[in-house]
């Protein structure tokens, strides 16, 4: 499967600075100094519906993660995944009539026209789940011939109990991820299980589903968090830098996940961070498909609202935090967009060199956006008030704003 074009991202003078960023698993910062090349793997899309702006969130808040890292001069090693056979858009498909491969392609093609459009980089390796089936059958094969999965009426289940680090990543109560497995696509109440947690590897094939080659484990398809392990763990290895999604992936996913990859190779951790974005609402509930609550990246694109506004609509919040999407929300990042590019097509101006620094130390924060767009905003009202002769600042700022927050100017 093949992603989306890269944008140009420019080089800036000097140096970027280590990230230190929320880990989720030890509920602190953690700063990381990656080697030569920074490893992250970010969970994508199940694509039966458009890009939204909670999936617009978590996005760009990884697409920041890699810009920080570039400044320092680092390659970066990008992974995303796309879960392109699942319950929900099997289900969707059917609702609507119409072919699920079909489906998966045409909102998976609209993804990457938004994420090309927003300016988002693309991962160097963009895998579907079906892609991936060859490589997780062996994976399921290892845990259960090892005693860490078990059958149940043709289904093959991973024993939670097998990982004595589960539970490390979300820190949550034994309750608190019973109550999110029955939410979030687990089944904590089917009999016969050996701990209600224990999620699925492998389905084994229903009528009127599709199914592969499962080779020992019969036909059928792969549960939702071993995609992602196989998929991690032959392009990135164990210990890579960041495992990325958004806050709602913290259980069962990413918690799922490490257990699977932990048990396979016996090493510990998966990821050295767990980095999640926060969730998005649109009139007081959290934005989702389910809900129909939703706005979509491609409705504004088509009603002509510059992707740039959007991109610093979602800059305006911290990553990590939930927050609302308004009309006001919109319209104060289009004012701003409009002043961003009058102070830069000026000839010259105040000096731009602190400014880089400011945004260098605001975003190796924890990717404190509203802090470097406040810088930003500071040198604008200088520039406007003609405060400076420095016929290489506006170019600089311009750069630095590309660079670093992906908005062109």
């Amino acid at each position: 499967m093949h992603a989306w074009p890269a944008s140009e991202v420019p080089a800036l003078p000097g140096k970027g600075r280590d990230l230190r960023i929320h880990d989720t698993a030890t509920g602190g910062r953690v700063t990381l100094a990656p080697g030569p090349v920074a490893r992250i793997y970010v969970c994508g899309i199940t694509p039966y519906d458009a890009t939204h702006m909670g999936h617009a969130a978590t996005y760009n808040a990884f697409d920041l993660v890699q810009r920080v890292w570039l400044d320092t001069k680092r390659q970066v090693h990008y992974v995303q995944n796309v879960t392109d056979v699942d319950d929900p858009l099997l289900e969707r498909a059917i609702r609507d009539g119409i072919d699920w491969v079909g489906l998966a392609e045409r909102e998976t093609a609209l993804f990457r026209e938004d994420m090309t459009a927003l300016r988002m980089l693309p991962p160097q390796h963009y895998i579907g789940a079906v892609e991936a089936i060859p490589g997780i059958v062996p994976l399921v094969e290892r845990l259960r011939d090892s005693g860490a999965a078990y059958e149940l009426e043709g289904d093959i289940y991973f024993s939670v109990d097998a990982d004595p680090h589960f539970g490390q990543v979300s820190n949550y109560t034994t309750e608190l991820m019973r109550h999110l497995s029955a939410e979030r696509g687990g089944d904590p109440d089917r009999p016969g299980k050996k701990n209600p947690l224990d999620p699925m590897l492998w389905m084994a094939a229903r009528e009127g589903e599709p199914s592969w080659d499962g080779a020992s484990l019969g036909p059928g398809r792969p549960g939702w968090h071993i995609e992602c392990v196989a998929i991690a763990l032959d392009h990135l290895g164990m210990g890579f830098d960041v495992q990325g999604g958004g806050s709602d992936l913290i259980f069962p996913h990413h918690e799922m996940g490490a257990s699977h990859a932990q048990t396979l190779t016996g090493e510990f951790p998966m990821a050295k961070a767990y980095v999640h974005a926060g969730m998005v609402a649109l009139d007081g509930e959290k934005m989702s498909k389910s809900r129909g609550n939703l706005v979509f990246v491609s409705k504004l694109r088509r009603d002509g609202v510059d992707p740039a506004a959007i991109r610093l609509a979602l800059l305006s919040h911290r990553y990590r935090d939930d927050w609302e999407w308004t009309d006001q929300v919109l319209q104060d990042a289009v004012e701003r967009l409009g002043r961003w590019r009058a102070a830069v097509s000026r000839p010259d101006g105040p000096s731009a060199d602190a400014l880089v620094e400011e945004l260098r130390e605001a975003l190796s924060d924890d990717l404190d956006t509203p802090t470097a767009l406040a810088a930003v905003d500071r040198w604008a009202v200088l520039q406007t008030a003609g405060g400076g002769t420095d016929d290489s600042a506006p170019g600089l700022v311009s750069r630095a704003v590309d660079a670093l927050l992906g908005v062109a100017l």
